[in-house]
Formats: structure tokens, sequence, C-alpha cells
């Protein structure tokens, strides 16, 4: 993983195996700010361009990169226990869009995020870097088959509602008293017809002017944000 914000909340989860940490001077002085050391491991000191040559030179690093195994996947009874919604990602592939998924559902206090697990990406530091650290925070968890966990979910009194814009507008208020579980589909094509009928209803976003839909993962920030007004 790459970038201040990924790196600094790694090295600040006892739950991460770290293997290697390599810092450019100035992103060192930066981390430092951020996170005090000690750290669970020393960093090597190199420059921009052997990290531009470890990871590309397309990717902005700032001066960052960390070696690290992934987290432990929980499992969906544990996040049952938890309190807020679960977001349910249907086929979403791009790997900066479910890191921005995974930012809002930390911001909005959600319990998990759920995706496929054949055709959803790993770990990437690209994934780590939308984050912006909530991959330290916020559950990832992989389903073999996504209308089956909505099925798990439904039975332990989670109401699927599927994000489409053919539903009527999301209401926050309407779901107060009751566990919800966001369902988004991918990119273009939106849930699958499975998914769809699995959910429990469809619901839309009240969208004004020219726009007529918005990316995957600026839909899921204003959708959670609409739910938090049931709290």
């Amino acid at each position: 993983m790459y970038g201040h914000h990924a790196v600094a909340a790694a090295l600040a989860n006892p739950l991460r195996r770290l293997r290697r940490l390599i810092l450019t001077e100035e992103a060192e002085a930066t981390l430092v700010q951020t996170l005090a050391p000690p750290w669970p491991l020393p960093p090597e000191r190199t420059d921009r361009g052997r990290i531009d040559q470890l990871l590309g030179r397309d990717i902005a690093h700032q001066g960052a990169a960390l070696l690290a195994d992934p987290l432990a996947q929980p499992g969906l009874a544990a996040v049952l226990e938890k309190r807020g919604p679960i977001v349910v990602l249907d086929q979403v592939t791009d790997p900066r869009n479910i890191g921005a998924i995974m930012r809002s559902a930390a911001a909005f206090g959600a319990a998990a995020v759920i995706t496929q697990d054949r055709n959803a990406p790993e770990e990437t530091g690209s994934l780590a870097k939308a984050a912006s650290g909530a991959l330290e925070t916020m559950p990832l968890l992989r389903a073999v088959n996504i209308a089956r966990t909505l099925i798990a979910l439904k039975a332990a009194n989670v109401w699927c509602v599927g994000l489409d814009a053919s539903g009527k507008p999301l209401s926050g208020p309407f779901f107060a008293g009751r566990r919800v579980a966001l369902v988004l589909g991918a990119e273009g094509e939106g849930m699958r017809r499975l998914t769809r009928e699995t959910c429990d209803e469809i619901a839309g976003l009240s969208i004004k002017g020219v726009v007529e839909s918005l990316n995957v993962s600026a839909a899921a920030a204003v959708a959670l944000y609409e739910l938090t007004r049931a709290a």
C-alpha cells in the first residue's frame, strides 16, 4: 500500500502484519506528525525515484510505501453484532470505487462492506489509498454468493434496500428503527437480476439538474448520509 493516510493507518493497526516500510525523507517527516514513533518496524530511507521503480511512475505514492499482509476477514455473525448499516456491492470491480465507498462507510457509521469474492479486487494499494485509512477500521467481507448473503441478512432482520434510479426516493426517516443493508450494483449495469429480486425493496436518489446518475462511490456516500437521518 502507499500514500500517507493508508500507510499511517496500517502502521497504527495492531492487527496488521507488516513486512517492509519504505519512505522518503519528506514522507517520514510527514508520518512522524501523524503517528509518533516508535513504529512496529523501522523504515528504509530511499528517494522518490526508487519508489517510482517499485510501484510505477503513475502511482501517487507521496513517498511512502508499505508491504503488509491482508487483514483477516471477519465472519458475517461478527458484523451483525455491530451497529450501523451494511453496504453490499454486487460486482463493483474498480478498487478506487471500493476504497472510496469504504471511506464513506466509515464516515457514516456503517458496520461493514461486503463484496463478491470472485469479481472484486484484492486489497491493492489503490484501494487502500482511496479508502484513506478506512481499510484498517472498516471490515471488508468477501461473499461467495451475494444473493445468499442477502438472504442471510434478511434472516437476521436486516432490511435489504437495492439502490437503483427506478426506485422511489430513498428516505432515511422511513427506515427509523430498522437495520438496513444498502445494495449497490456495478457501474453501468447496476445490480444483477437475482440480486435485485432478492432485495426487500428498490430505492433511488432524488437527483436534480442535467445529471442523470452518480458514480457508484458518490451514490453510496449520498445514500449512507440519507440513512443516517434515520438514526
